[in-house]
């Protein structure tokens, strides 16, 4: 059942028009003929088990890097975690390393990747590893994070600013096992399904480009839309940084620019954990006018929230609000999606239809940086 659903799930990679999926066949042939850096990003984290395959014949390897077996092309095999070990089609090792050949894909739980897959015992099950070369890492961020079809500068920006960000997040976080996660956490990758021409072309066009600034990875985070003007970072988080300052945004017009959210009485009570609120102050707001803390007041109890927790708890799109209240319930009326530091997203594709290029875009919402080439070890 397993080889045949990883059968059917490559047909429909190598047949767009089959799937919805826009990956092209040529794209096992744009990349660089030699890796110049392996990222590991972890696919999937203290699971019981998991799935794992391979486009073509692979190569099993363990821990030490000896060749303890092979795996046939669309032969999908499940791992699970048995005893502190990797347990896998009747053999089991500390870890397992499974290399496609001829450049072909490796299936990890669910969907396609470039490279390779580590299956490692992490706490009370198994976390899976993608090794993937880092420019082709960053043919799927781009699609996942941003679009595939938005503009080709837009696109080069991101492809920057995700560059950088792994990197920054590979020397300061990475640990023994991966360097970073898939989620928004870290940045959404998606493996093959998120690959498009574009995203090819951005970052082959801007392979090797970081951002710097006294000569050192800048933390190069990004959102998809700032309401009007992205943050200063000590505003959201705690240490100032001379390059994430907070300049206008040129989102205006993108479908998070303006939100809304309506909440009753007892919605909101239940959510706050306080009883019967009557109303919400606002008692230190940044200068833009993102909530840092809020004062929520009860029927007999009061209790303080930060802007954070506020969003978390109330599923917002960001801390940029304001609320007012009626006699059925309380209205939340807010701008911009995500934690407004770094690039805006929607801003860059804005700037970008205006025919503003990637350079100029990146300078503008990352203050007092160089963009730099470097050959990554």
């Amino acid at each position: 059942m397993v080889t045949q659903r990883l059968q059917l799930l490559f047909q429909r990679l190598l047949h767009p028009s089959s799937s919805g999926l826009t990956i092209l066949l040529w794209i096992a042939l744009v990349a660089p003929a030699q890796a110049a850096l392996e990222l590991r990003v972890a696919i999937q984290q203290g699971v019981s088990k998991i799935t794992i395959g391979s486009s073509t014949k692979a190569v099993i390897r363990d821990g030490a890097g000896r060749v303890v077996g092979e795996m046939a092309p669309m032969d999908g095999k499940e791992a699970r975690s048995s005893g502190g070990s990797v347990a896998m089609d009747g053999r089991k090792a500390t870890d397992l390393l499974i290399e496609p050949t001829s450049g072909g894909y490796v299936w990890i739980g669910d969907r396609w990747y470039r490279g390779r897959a580590r299956i490692v015992p992490s706490g009370k099950g198994l976390t899976a590893v993608n090794q993937v070369d880092l420019e082709q890492y960053l043919y799927s961020v781009l699609g996942a994070e941003m679009g595939g079809n938005w503009p080709l500068e837009a696109l080069k920006a991101q492809a920057v600013a995700a560059r950088t960000y792994a990197l920054y997040k590979r020397q300061t976080s990475g640990n023994g096992v991966y360097d970073l996660g898939d989620t928004q956490s870290s940045q959404v990758y998606k493996g093959l399904d998120t690959e498009t021409t574009g995203t090819h072309q951005a970052v082959n066009a801007t392979a090797g480009q970081v951002l710097t600034y006294n000569n050192q990875l800048i933390l190069a985070v990004f959102h998809s839309s700032s309401g009007g003007h992205t943050e200063n970072v000590e505003n959201v988080w705690t240490q100032p940084l001379p390059y994430l300052r907070g300049v206008a945004d040129y989102d205006q017009g993108a479908p998070p620019y303006q939100w809304q959210k309506t909440f009753s009485k007892s919605e909101l009570s239940r959510l706050l954990g306080v009883s019967n609120i009557k109303t919400l102050v606002p008692e230190r707001t940044t200068p833009t006018g993102r909530i840092m803390t809020m004062k929520v007041v009860g029927n007999g109890s009061t209790r303080r929230m930060s802007g954070s927790q506020l969003r978390s708890a109330l599923g917002l799109k960001s801390t940029w609000f304001t609320v007012s209240s009626s006699s059925t319930g309380f209205q939340i009326n807010g701008r911009g999606f995500g934690h407004g530091l770094g690039l805006s997203q929607w801003g860059a594709y804005n700037l970008a239809q205006q025919g503003v290029n990637y350079q100029q875009i990146l300078g503008h919402y990352y203050q007092n940086t160089s963009l730099t080439s470097l050959q990554v070890k």
